[in-house]
């Protein structure tokens, strides 16, 4: 069976169509596809441009949720979804704006600030590939006191908040992987706090490191000092110090915005307990591959064996940077 979607909208002359139908080849592989239509109306004449793109399961499944879903889930899910660039330093969210979207990044970092009322902020936690963007909107709050910015620029996936609710109130699973992550995402809030009030700048820069390189695909950060002190709510004399202590010992490389970590076994011992409990927590709640197959109710029998294997590199990006087409009018929409 075949179901498709068509949206239009209309701006200077040009009408776009955007199309979805999720289907799937008697014993192939699932893909997803884009097609777009542009409908130039001038003078009478309607002339008509199509477009087509595919796109492999593993540029999805970047997204350590998405690769959770079960198959049903995502038929419902993967032909809303939309591909956006995500540039260094763009506000996704403000504190107290309603959220209409939510965000599934691939190979982006998002930090999520609050906001003084003298300007000064700090960071309360990061979400990369491991998670999503926008928990109030499931959580039936709407808003945040918040504030979400683009950390490290890349990717990711855009979905209409009308649907995750929709998809939410099902009770299934992606309800259940949603507060799986919830609770992840708390813990990662509440040990951030108590790391800025009971441990060292330099404690704390490794922590924020550490964290930073499991969402990512490199050991190499892009990021300055100014930048780092006011993620982690301190001075950025404090940030220079204890960068200029950890580069003295070999531990990172910081040059001209961009830090590259040298010796990350090293970098953990140097941090705090709390870069652990973090990942132990998120190692718990979401553990890698095996989720998919609790979700599906398969047996514990032919769960992956990285269940019971420490992680190493937290939740980098297994499969590379994706591609990202600078036609605007494409919309990553549709299965096939």
């Amino acid at each position: 069976m075949i179901t498709a979607a068509i949206t239009a909208s209309t701006m200077n002359g040009c009408q776009n169509f955007r199309r979805s139908s999720p289907a799937q080849k008697p014993g192939g592989n699932r893909k997803y596809f884009v097609i777009s239509a542009k409908a130039h109306i001038r003078g009478g004449t309607i002339s008509v441009s199509l477009r087509e793109n595919m796109l492999d399961v593993s540029q999805l499944d970047q997204n350590h949720l998405f690769r959770a879903l079960p198959t049903d889930v995502r038929d419902r899910v993967f032909p809303s979804l939309e591909l956006v660039v995500m540039p260094l330093g763009h506000v996704l969210y403000e504190s107290g704006n309603v959220l209409k979207y939510v965000y599934f990044p691939t190979d982006c970092i998002v930090s999520l600030l609050y906001v003084m009322e003298n300007g000064a902020s700090a960071e309360i936690a990061i979400v990369g590939n491991e998670g999503m963007i926008g928990i109030a909107l499931f959580m039936g709050g709407e808003t945040t006191p918040s504030r979400a910015v683009v950390q490290s620029a890349g990717a990711a996936y855009r979905l209409e908040g009308s649907l995750l609710k929709t998809e939410f109130a099902r009770s299934g699973s992606f309800q259940n992987i949603l507060l799986r992550y919830t609770q992840a995402l708390l813990t990662q809030m509440s040990q951030t706090a108590v790391c800025n009030r009971h441990h060292t700048v330099e404690q704390q820069l490794c922590r924020w490191l550490l964290l930073s390189l499991d969402r990512l695909a490199s050991n190499q950060l892009n990021m300055t000092q100014e930048l780092i002190a006011n993620m982690l709510g301190v001075r950025r004399e404090g940030v220079t110090d204890a960068a200029g202590k950890l580069q003295e010992r070999g531990l990172i490389r910081y040059s001209r915005g961009r830090i590259t970590v040298l010796n990350r076994p090293a970098l953990e011992v140097t941090c705090c307990e709390c870069y652990a409990v973090v990942k132990r927590e998120f190692d718990r709640l979401l553990p890698p591959v095996s989720l998919r197959a609790v979700m599906e109710g398969q047996p514990a029998s032919i769960r992956s064996p990285e269940l019971n294997q420490p992680r190493r590199g937290g939740f980098s990006n297994r499969h590379g940077s994706i591609r990202l087409c600078a036609d605007e009018s494409m919309d990553l929409r549709s299965q096939k």
